[in-house]
């Protein structure tokens, strides 16, 4: 699970807020009127997405079929890497059979034109290809989770498919809460939330 799990590039993480803040601003693709509007109850509070399905229609899609089939119900954000309005925070199906439904195909950013920007939501895999029912949100620039085609080895990135368009006090709130010194393995140890956030339902909105 771990290994599936796992965000490969936490060198993400070294860049600080201020040089991260140098980064040219995207513009923001959460107004785009084709977009599907997703909330997410949770016991924190309400966070609103929008999801590309025309920027990344594979991930998107994958996405809301999880919302639809509800097997996003009852999960939880459990992990948050960063502090104050700088990292992410990472929920969904962790790998529970009962849930995941079939890996889907790798969409990087230079396909979709979409970025890790403030209040984007990506893919949490572990090989490209192996994304199924987890994801995380993003506080910040972020660009070292794009796909870098001239960098070596990995260098395809993560799947951005939606950006929070309300709620983004929710994800900070998330992101600060305390975290358990001994839950999680590897580099997640230290990372996991003492009290995972539970995703009460996810839900299309009209």
């Amino acid at each position: 699970m771990i290994r599936q799990l796992a965000l490969l590039l936490l060198a993400a993480l070294t860049l600080s807020p201020a040089s991260a803040q140098t980064q040219a601003a995207a513009p923001n693709p959460a107004l785009n009127p084709a977009d599907v509007r997703v909330a997410l109850d949770t016991d924190k509070g309400r966070i609103i997405v929008a999801v590309h399905t025309d920027k990344a229609p594979v991930t998107a899609a994958n996405f809301l079929k999880y919302v639809d089939q509800k097997r996003l119900d009852g999960t939880a954000f459990y992990r948050g890497v960063g502090a104050a309005d700088y990292g992410f925070v990472q929920g969904g199906a962790q790998n529970d059979p009962k849930r995941i439904l079939p890996a889907i195909k790798h969409e990087p950013t230079t396909q979709t034109g979409l970025t890790h920007d403030d209040g984007a939501l990506s893919m949490a895999r572990y090989a490209p290809g192996s994304a199924t029912g987890d994801f995380f949100v993003v506080l910040g620039q972020m660009p070292a989770m794009d796909a870098h085609p001239d960098a070596p080895g990995d260098n395809v990135g993560f799947a951005v498919f939606a950006h929070v368009v309300e709620g983004l006090d929710v994800v900070k709130a998330i992101l600060i809460a305390p975290k358990s010194p001994t839950k999680g393995e590897g580099v997640m140890r230290g990372q996991m939330l003492e009290t995972p956030v539970r995703i009460v339902t996810a839900r299309r909105l009209p």
